[in-house]
């Protein structure tokens, strides 16, 4: 088996989470999050769909992690971010967080909405 390095280049990735706080790169964050490979913004939670709109030009990919578990996206956040163009992929937050590094080490345009677990 052979094992690569993954390398981010100028991007942050999530290096770490827990009760109600996040690791980008080497900065703590606190509270519900959209993390892109050049920045982190303050979001609020599922009632805050603009935030996550702000974003769409940036991004093909959209995780939402929901927290501990998997859950689905309530109705409106989800028709608001279709019909600007997103299409988001709900998720448990750990999940969520795993598969934003791997598609940012790949060079993809991807964003995760993270809820603290």
């Amino acid at each position: 088996m052979h094992l690569s390095e993954i390398h981010f280049d100028e991007s942050t990735p999530i290096t770490g989470y827990g009760p109600g706080f996040f690791r980008v790169g080497a900065q703590i964050h606190r509270g519900p999050m959209l993390v892109l490979a050049q920045r982190v913004i303050p979001w609020g939670g599922l009632a805050d769909a603009a935030c996550l709109l702000n974003a769409a030009h940036d991004l093909d990919v959209l995780f939402i992690g929901m927290g501990a578990d998997v859950a689905p996206l309530p109705m409106a956040l989800r028709k608001a971010l279709e019909s600007g163009g997103l299409r988001p992929d709900p998720m448990a937050t750990p999940a969520a967080c795993r598969t934003y590094n791997v598609l940012l080490s790949e060079g993809r345009r991807v964003g995760a909405a993270l809820l603290p677990v």
